[in-house]
C-alpha cells in the first residue's frame, strides 16, 4: 500500500472538531459511532438525526427549527428539508457581535483594513436599512458586480437580512458575459466598483455598467464603491448614488427575516460555455447547514482560525470562503493578481496575516511549482495547519510539491463539488492521512457512489461520480424553469433520479476519491474512457510545458486524442520534445492516452474562474459554434485553434 504524505498526529485528531462531533453522536444518538467510518455510514443510514446533529453543533440562529427535518423523502429532486424552520442567513453570519477581527481586506495594490464583527454588523444594518427605504422585498434580486472587497460581503448579508437574493460576477466580466447572467435574474440593485486593479493596471468599471444599466431596465439603484477610483465620474449614471451616501441613515440594528428553510439565498451560474448560462438557485438553509458541516467538520475552522481563499466573487468559493463568518473566524480577503509583483505575494500574505486554512486552485499550486517557488525556505508559515484544493484535479506532483518545498506538518486536502451544489462531494478530513493524488474522502451526509456506464455502483473502477441521497444544498431550482425540466435534465435523467455530477471518478479500497476531471470532456478513443486529468498530470510534468489542454477530434470513425501544449518562451515543440511528451504518457498512463497529434499554442481559453474550456475547444475544431465566449476570460485564445492544418491529417 501507498505510505501517506500526511498522517494527522494523536493530539491533532484528539483535539479536532470531527472528534467532538463524533462523541456528540456516540454518547448521544448511537454509541456504536466510534470513528470516521462508522459516521460516516450512520450519516447515510440515519439522515434526519444526521442533519439535526450538524444543526445543533453548528449552533445554528433560527425562529423555530420545527419537529420534521424532511418532507416527501426519498424524492431527488422533491426532498424538502426542515419545513417548519424559519430562519436567516446573513443572523447566522452575524452572530458574534465583539470585537474580534471578522474580515481582513488585502489589495494588490497594497490596501489593508480589517473590519470587526462588530463593525461589520453595523456596516450591514446601514445597507441593509437602505434597501428596505428604496423599496427591495423578499424574493428581490440584488447583484453584485464588484471586486473580491469587504463591501461585497457586506452587500451580501444586507440582501439576505431582508429575503433579498444575492448574486455576483467579478468584474473581469465583459458585458456581454454580466447580460447574460444578470440579464435572466433581473436585480433591481446593483452594487459596482469605480475601479479595480489586476496584475499592476487598474481597470474602470462605470464604461461598463453604463452599458449594463442601459440594458437591464429592472434596475432601480446603482451603489457605487470608489475602490481604486477616488473620484468616480458619474455622470451617464442617473441611477447611481456613492456607497457612503445610500448608507448613510445612522442604522445599528438589524430586522432579520424570519424566512423558510429553502428560501433562495444564491443566484450561482454554470461556466456558460456552451449556451448561455443556467441560473442555479440555493437555499439560506440548505448553504447554511452544509457550509457549516464542511468548515467545521471537514476544514477543522474554529473561532481563532484565520480563513482565507483565492476566489473572485464570481467562483462559488466566494460563497463557501463567505461562510466562515458562520463559524466566527476572521475571514481574509484577497484582490488582485495572484502572480503579481511576484509568485510569493499569497505566501507572504500567510505570514503577514497568520493564515492557518489557505485554499487556492490546483492551478496555482502546480504554477508555483513550475516556477520554482519555496516558500518553507523564504516563509515562516509558523500558523499555517491545512491547504484546500479547488477548481480542477490537483496533480500528484503538486502533492510532492506541497509536502516538499511548503511545509511538511499541514493536511493538504484537495475537494471537490462545484457551483451546482455550492459545495462538496469529496473533501478533507483531519482525522485521516493524506495519500498523493487522493481526496481523503466523502463529505458526511453525501451518498457518493460511482457508477459504470451501465448504472451499476463500482468500487476501484472509473466510473460516473453520482449522489443517490437527497442532501439540503441541492439547488431549489433553475431560474426561468417554471416546470423543472431543464433542472431535471441536468442531473438526474442519466442514471434514473439519481444525481450525476458530471466528473469522472474512482473510489479508493480506502474510501478516498480520484477525480479524472469532468465526464462531459473525458475522451473516449476506441471506446475506451479516458479523463483528461490524466494525460495533464504527466505533461505537465515536463519543464518545457507550462499548461495544456487535451480534447478528442471525431476522426475517421473513432476519437482521437489531440493535447495542445503552450510552452516557455524560447521553446520549440519539436519531434523531440514531441517524443518525450508521448513516452511520458506512455510510460505513466497507458497506451491509450497517447496523444495523435501534439500542437503548440500561445494561449490556453479559461474561463473567467481559471478552469479550461476543453468543451468550447472541442466545438472550435469541429467547426461548430462556440456559444457566449463571453464567459470566457481570453476568448481571443479560441482563435488559435481555428483551421489548424495539423487537424487535417
Amino acid at each position: 500500500m501507498t505510505e501517506p504524505l500526511w498522517t494527522p498526529s494523536a493530539e491533532r485528531r484528539a483535539a479536532a472538531n470531527m472528534s467532538r462531533f463524533i462523541q456528540l453522536i456516540s454518547s448521544q444518538l448511537d454509541p456504536s459511532v466510534q470513528d470516521w467510518d462508522t459516521l460516516y455510514q450512520w450519516s447515510l443510514e440515519h439522515p434526519e438525526s444526521f442533519w439535526n446533529a450538524v444543526w445543533e453543533f453548528g449552533d445554528v440562529v433560527a425562529e423555530t427549527r420545527g419537529r420534521q427535518v424532511t418532507e416527501n423523502w426519498p424524492a431527488m429532486p422533491g426532498t424538502k428539508w426542515f419545513p417548519q424552520a424559519r430562519l436567516n442567513f446573513a443572523e447566522n453570519l452575524l452572530k458574534h457581535r465583539d470585537d474580534r477581527t471578522a474580515l481582513v481586506f488585502a489589495g494588490e495594490s497594497g490596501m489593508r483594513r480589517e473590519i470587526s464583527y462588530r463593525e461589520l454588523h453595523a456596516e450591514v444594518a446601514r445597507v441593509a436599512r437602505a434597501l428596505r427605504e428604496m423599496g427591495v422585498e423578499e424574493g428581490d434580486r440584488v447583484a453584485g458586480y464588484l471586486p473580491n472587497l469587504p463591501e461585497t460581503v457586506i452587500a451580501m448579508l444586507a440582501a439576505s437580512s431582508i429575503g433579498a437574493v444575492w448574486s455576483s460576477c467579478s468584474p473581469d466580466f465583459g458585458v456581454q458575459g454580466v447580460l447574460d447572467r444578470f440579464g435572466q435574474i433581473e436585480p433591481k440593485v446593483l452594487f459596482v466598483a469605480a475601479a479595480y486593479r489586476y496584475n499592476g493596471k487598474d481597470f474602470d468599471c462605470l464604461g461598463r455598467v453604463r452599458e449594463l444599466v442601459d440594458n437591464m431596465p429592472s434596475i432601480e439603484r446603482v451603489v457605487v464603491t470608489p475602490y481604486m477610483a477616488a473620484s468616480p465620474d458619474l455622470s451617464g449614471l442617473d441611477k447611481a448614488v456613492m456607497w457612503d451616501e445610500f448608507a448613510d441613515n445612522g442604522a445599528d440594528t438589524i430586522e432579520f427575516a424570519q424566512l423558510p428553510f429553502d428560501h433562495p439565498l444564491y443566484i450561482l451560474y454554470s461556466s456558460g460555455t456552451t449556451g448561455v448560462p443556467k441560473c442555479i438557485v440555493h437555499s439560506a438553509g440548505g448553504t447554511l447547514l452544509q457550509h457549516l458541516k464542511e468548515l467545521q467538520l471537514h476544514t477543522d475552522l474554529r473561532r481563532d482560525d484565520k480563513l482565507f481563499y483565492f476566489t473572485t466573487c464570481g467562483w462559488m468559493m466566494w460563497n463557501w470562503l463567505v461562510s466562515g463568518l458562520a463559524v466566527g473566524s476572521t475571514v481574509v480577503l484577497y484582490d488582485g493578481s495572484p502572480f503579481y509583483p511576484d509568485g510569493n505575494v499569497l505566501w507572504d500574505l500567510v505570514d503577514e496575516v497568520g493564515i492557518s486554512v489557505f485554499g487556492t486552485s490546483a492551478k496555482w499550486i502546480a504554477a508555483c511549482d513550475k516556477a520554482g517557488i519555496k516558500p518553507r525556505e523564504s516563509h515562516d508559515l509558523d500558523h499555517l495547519k491545512a491547504i484546500l484544493s479547488t477548481g480542477s484535479p490537483l496533480l500528484p506532483e503538486s502533492f510532492d510539491y506541497v509536502y516538499r518545498d511548503v511545509k511538511e506538518d499541514l493536511q493538504l486536502s484537495s475537494i471537490s463539488g462545484g457551483t451546482d451544489i455550492v459545495s462538496c462531494f469529496a473533501l478533507g478530513n483531519p482525522l485521516l492521512p493524506v495519500y498523493k493524488g487522493e481526496l481523503q474522502c466523502r463529505g458526511l451526509g453525501m451518498k457518493v457512489e460511482i457508477r459504470a456506464d451501465d448504472g451499476r455502483v463500482v468500487t476501484d473502477e472509473t466510473g460516473e461520480l453520482t449522489c443517490s441521497m437527497p442532501f439540503p444544498c441541492m439547488p431549489v431550482m433553475f431560474w426561468n424553469d417554471p416546470d423543472g425540466a431543464r433542472y431535471r435534465g441536468a442531473y438526474f435523467e442519466t442514471h434514473g433520479g439519481v444525481w450525476a455530477h458530471g466528473d469522472y471518478a474512482r473510489l479508493t479500497p480506502r474510501g478516498g476519491v480520484v477525480i479524472y476531471g469532468r465526464s462531459d470532456a473525458t475522451l473516449n478513443p476506441g471506446g475506451v474512457r479516458i479523463g483528461t486529468a490524466e494525460i495533464y498530470r504527466q505533461v505537465e510534468k515536463l519543464d518545457e510545458i507550462i499548461e495544456s489542454i487535451c480534447v478528442g477530434q471525431d476522426w475517421e470513425g473513432d476519437v482521437r486524442v489531440v493535447l495542445f501544449v503552450r510552452l516557455r518562451d524560447g521553446v520549440e515543440l519539436d519531434d523531440e520534445l514531441r517524443d518525450r511528451i508521448r513516452k511520458t504518457v506512455r510510460a505513466n498512463a497507458t497506451p491509450r492516452h497517447v496523444p495523435a497529434k501534439i500542437i503548440a499554442v500561445p494561449d490556453i481559453p479559461r474561463t473567467v474562474s481559471g478552469k479550461i474550456v476543453e468543451l468550447a475547444v472541442r466545438n472550435v475544431i469541429h467547426g461548430r459554434e462556440v456559444k457566449n465566449t463571453s464567459a470566457l476570460a481570453n476568448p481571443e485564445a479560441l482563435e488559435h485553434y481555428r483551421d489548424l492544418d495539423e487537424l487535417r491529417d
